[in-house]
């Protein structure tokens, strides 16, 4: 079978595996900025994320028109959940960007969620979306994976394609299918949940454990500062322990 890929949402996750995904398929690049969008069709990324020489393939093209998504098999959702002004999650582009997928949803075709939510969520909100927009029947006429995004925004030492890959799927055949997908392109290998809430939990997880530890060092460069040590001498001498 042959794949066709819609990545959804061009930010600092998106933009990367579109580009990515194009060194092995036919890959549509959607962002409902046109300016943007424009700008990537030139070659440019305005967020200097690609270079041209990866935008320029021949194998990706982009567009603002949710219809020229309507050929692809898998449809890679990468909208970013930020918080509202109450520290709550703001859910609303992500549940926008799932309505207009379940507008143009075909049978067969494989939709993965990529943002980070909590456990519960693709399940509980987005896949009734899905259902109540297309009409079709989930596990049925169409199926849903769950794959967290683990980018480090920046670091250019460690591209998409080297950070081992998290997918999970509705079904066996969907975890195996999305682990062919996904393992075609990433080389630093796949690991399968056995769920889509496991899948879901661990990204949680991740994100707690960095933002406690920028916590923990903004504390300790506090301390430091007071005392007269450079932090960055600091950590340079403490992260020489993970070099042995």
């Amino acid at each position: 079978m042959s794949f066709k890929i819609g990545i959804i949402g061009l930010g600092y996750v998106g933009l990367p595996l579109a580009a990515l995904f194009a060194e092995k398929y036919p890959v549509i690049g959607f962002d409902i900025d046109s300016r943007k969008i424009k700008s990537l069709q030139n070659g440019i990324d305005p967020n200097q994320l690609s270079d041209q020489h990866q935008l320029t393939n021949p194998n990706l093209h982009f567009g603002n028109e949710i219809h020229d998504l309507e050929d692809c098999t898998h449809l890679i959702i990468t909208i970013p959940t930020d918080i509202d002004a109450q520290n709550k999650p703001d859910l609303g582009p992500l549940k926008k960007a799932t309505e207009m997928v379940g507008g143009i949803l075909k049978k067969g075709m494989t939709i993965v969620f990529e943002s980070t939510v909590y456990p519960g969520l693709t399940e509980e909100i987005c896949i009734p979306i899905l259902e109540q927009k297309s009409g079709l029947i989930w596990k049925k006429d169409f199926f849903v994976g769950y794959s967290p995004e683990r980018i480090n925004p920046g670091d250019h030492k460690r591209p998409v394609a080297s950070i081992l890959k998290i997918v999970a799927g509705d079904t066996p055949a969907t975890l195996t299918d999305l682990s062919n997908v996904y393992g075609a392109v990433i080389t630093a290998g796949i690991y399968e949940a056995p769920s889509i809430k496991i899948a879901e939990a661990a990204k949680v997880i991740e994100n707690a454990q960095r933002d406690l530890n920028i916590a923990f060092v903004n504390e300790l460069a506090l301390i430091f500062d007071r005392m007269g040590i450079d932090t960055r001498e600091v950590l340079k001498a403490a992260g020489t322990k993970c070099r042995l």
